[in-house]
């Protein structure tokens, strides 16, 4: 309470002292209540005059339109990238590339600074820089997005009903034809994409299958893994030879002498057995880097690769041409609900609502300065 007392006490003072000057003097001579309703009135004429006699007609054009791809699939109405292409396409009808356009076909220049409308509301001249000039179009076109509908609401006002149609029609023409031009090169960039792979993998793909061709030349085998699958059988088959012939020998020594013609007969055939399995199986597994185990293992690895290359260069040929499917499916449709309107009554300005709020806000305005004027007064005296 001390500190806003000893605030009011100096706000008093400052008062005091202004008033003391010859601009405080001036200053409360200007705040009497008769000359500040005076001037409020005045200004309230001189806006009623505005609104209702010189302010010129503003036509307003008005168009629905809803975004959909030809694939619907893809993007159901109402999803999040339909939301977002709509969005992308509001910011592009409310950008300089879309002022442009329409300032080449429709000359908006020209016809927003005509002389012959009123000086508040035409742009100053046809001459304006780009940034006015755009600054001026956003306060004459409106891009609203209904986010219950999921529907563009396109307003565009002109100083002639022509004029305003003309220029909703265009930005639902040209929005249309940039989203698709969008889509379209987007679309192209996978394709092209896509082919610089499929070629990659292609050549990939070949390059392995004459790998595994140039190792079964090199190598003088079609399978070095039938050829294994076939050696194994082989030293199965021998392995019960012996084993039978082993047991022939355990059965003849029961009842012959070792030096037995019959045994050492066995004991010489068992040997070119062993012999032979043991050569077979050196053939299969040894620490030689020219086994056949190895052989496989290059092989298997050679081949593993040229399957993967060819699994790859399928599938990326599959994508190849579901994304030209996909690059030919991909149009982007402005669904148009209401056409550009031809207005036949002029919505702007809205003149009877600005009256109303002008006066509203000069009377409060008039009342504050009344107010302060009072506050002046006092401490004068």
């Amino acid at each position: 309470m001390i500190k806003i007392g000893g605030f009011l006490e100096a706000g008093a003072s400052g008062v005091s002292k202004l008033l003391k000057t010859r601009t405080g003097k001036l200053l409360g001579r200007l705040l009497l209540p008769r000359q500040t309703f005076s001037i409020a009135l005045i200004i309230v004429l001189l806006a009623i005059f505005y609104w209702g006699f010189f302010a010129s007609d503003r036509y307003v054009s008005e168009a629905h339109i809803v975004i959909h791809r030809t694939d619907l699939a893809s993007s159901p109405a109402g999803s999040s990238s339909s939301m977002v292409e709509q969005m992308l396409l509001r910011d592009y009808l409310l950008s300089v590339d879309m002022l442009n356009k329409l300032d080449a076909k429709l000359n908006l220049r020209a016809h927003y600074s005509d002389r012959q409308l009123d000086f508040l509301s035409r742009l100053w001249s046809p001459n304006i820089s780009q940034e006015w000039f755009h600054s001026y179009y956003l306060s004459r076109v409106s891009v609203e997005f209904d986010i219950n509908a999921c529907v563009l609401i396109i307003k565009a006002q002109g100083y002639n009903p022509k004029t305003a149609q003309a220029i909703a029609a265009m930005m639902v023409e040209e929005g249309e034809r940039t989203m698709n031009e969008s889509m379209h090169r987007v679309a192209e960039e996978q394709v092209a994409f896509l082919e610089q792979q499929v070629t990659q993998w292609s050549e990939r793909a070949l390059k392995a299958r004459l790998a595994v061709i140039a190792f079964q030349d090199r190598k003088g085998l079609i399978s070095p893994q039938s050829t294994v699958e076939n050696l194994a059988g082989v030293i199965n088959r021998m392995e019960a030879q012996l084993t039978e012939l082993e047991a022939r020998r355990n059965i003849q020594t029961g009842y012959l002498a070792p030096t037995a013609p019959g045994i050492i007969d066995l004991d010489l055939q068992i040997a070119a057995v062993q012999k032979q399995i043991d050569q077979e199986k050196a053939r299969l597994v040894s620490h030689s880097a020219k086994t056949l185990n190895r052989t496989v293992e290059e092989f298997q690895r050679l081949e593993m690769a040229a399957e993967f290359a060819d699994t790859v260069y399928k599938t990326t040929l599959g994508a190849l041409e579901k994304g030209r499917v996909e690059a030919t499916r991909t149009l982007v449709n402005i669904f148009v609900l209401q056409h550009p309107t031809l207005p036949q009554y002029s919505m702007e300005p809205r003149r009877i609502y600005n009256i109303v709020v002008f006066v509203l806000m000069t009377l409060f305005l008039a009342g504050i300065v009344h107010l302060l004027a009072a506050i002046i007064r006092d401490h004068k005296d």
